[in-house]
């Protein structure tokens, strides 16, 4: 059965609002996410400048957005954590950790992109 609620274009101007909030959030409470998506606002009017066709310049595209994506689920993980408590304990530092890796894999899948479409 359907959760009770908003339906239709109601729902839709809702879920918009929240990805902005979320937005929001993300650009005040993270400086990651600002130091990337300063590197997107670079980096995509090269890919369209520099991608031969549009599927290159979708890889060029596709991965700076991946990587903000990715840094977005990162700190949604860590907000989560942080909200369950401060104090150490390994399963919170595991999960903090793999959200880290994601990133660094997302950022490495980009530089590598970015190489072979360019330079190869």
């Amino acid at each position: 059965m359907a959760k009770p609620g908003e339906t239709g274009i109601t729902r839709l101007i809702s879920a918009c609002g929240y990805s902005y909030k979320g937005l929001r959030a993300c650009w005040k409470n993270e400086a990651a996410f600002r130091q990337e998506l300063a590197g997107a606002v670079i980096l995509m009017p090269l890919a369209l400048y520099f991608g031969e066709g549009g599927v290159e310049k979708a890889l060029l595209l596709a991965t700076c957005l991946l990587v903000l994506i990715v840094e977005i689920i990162n700190s949604s993980i860590e907000a989560a954590i942080d909200r369950i408590g401060h104090e150490y304990h390994d399963l919170s530092g595991l999960a903090k950790d793999l959200g880290s890796a994601a990133v660094f894999l997302s950022i490495s899948m980009l530089v590598s992109t970015w190489v072979l479409v360019l330079f190869f």
